[in-house]
C-alpha cells in the first residue's frame, strides 16, 4: 500500500471524528482521465480534506516555500504535492500539471493562491490556463466550514464546466478563470448560513 494511500485512510478518520466532514456531489467526478478540481482555499488543512472527499487520487500546487521545509517538503512530494512559485508564471509548474492531466490525474488548483477565510472570493488565476489547454474535466469545488473541533464541514462538488462552449466562445484564460471562480461563489453561497 502506497504512502498516499494509508495517509488518505489516516486523514479520512481523524477528518472524520474531528470536522464530522459532508461530501455533496462526487457522483460528478469522473472515475478516470484528467480532472481539475478548482477549490476556494481556507485553511491548510483544505488539500487533505478534499483529498479524502475525492474518490481518486489527487494531485495538488503548493506554494514552492512548503518544500524547503526539512521532512514536510519530501512528505508533501509523496503525497503528489508538486511545487509553484506564486506571482511569477511560474512555467515548470504549469508544464507539470498540464502533463499530469494528460496522463489522466486528478489536480487540485485554488485559484486564488492564498488563503481566504471570508465567504467572498478575490481574483482567481491559473485554472483558466489549465481548463483551456488540456482535454480535462473542470470541477468547481466549495469548502464549507471553519474547522473548529467538532463543528461540521462541507465539501461540494458541482458538475463539470461545459467547457466545449467556453472554448467555441474563443475566451481567454482570465475569461475563463472568471466562470469557474463565478461557479465557486454560487456553491459557497448555495450552502453558507446566513
Amino acid at each position: 500500500m502506497s504512502l498516499y494511500s494509508t495517509g488518505k485512510g489516516l486523514v479520512a478518520v481523524f477528518y472524520k471524528l474531528l470536522f464530522r466532514y459532508e461530501v455533496t456531489g462526487a457522483e460528478h467526478i469522473p472515475h478516470e482521465g484528467g480532472v481539475i478540481l478548482c477549490c476556494n482555499h481556507l485553511s491548510n488543512f483544505d488539500p487533505p480534506l478534499v483529498g479524502v472527499a475525492l474518490p481518486r487520487d489527487l494531485s495538488f500546487l503548493a506554494k514552492d516555500e512548503l518544500f524547503k521545509v526539512p521532512l514536510f517538503g519530501r512528505l508533501i512530494r509523496h503525497l503528489h504535492a508538486f511545487p509553484i512559485r506564486r506571482g511569477t508564471g511560474d512555467r515548470q509548474a504549469l508544464k507539470k500539471g498540464l502533463s499530469l492531466l494528460r496522463e489522466g490525474h486528478a489536480l487540485l488548483i485554488f485559484p486564488e493562491a492564498h488563503r481566504n477565510k471570508t465567504h467572498h472570493l478575490k481574483k482567481g488565476k491559473p485554472a483558466g490556463f489549465f481548463a483551456l489547454k488540456s482535454e480535462a474535466a473542470v470541477i468547481p469545488c466549495a469548502i464549507i466550514g471553519s474547522y473548529k473541533p467538532f463543528r461540521p464541514m462541507k465539501v461540494v462538488f458541482d458538475e463539470p464546466l461545459n467547457m466545449a462552449a467556453l472554448k467555441a466562445r474563443k475566451l481567454r484564460s482570465a475569461d475563463v478563470t472568471d466562470v469557474i471562480m463565478s461557479r465557486i461563489q454560487i456553491l459557497i453561497d448555495q450552502n453558507t448560513e446566513s
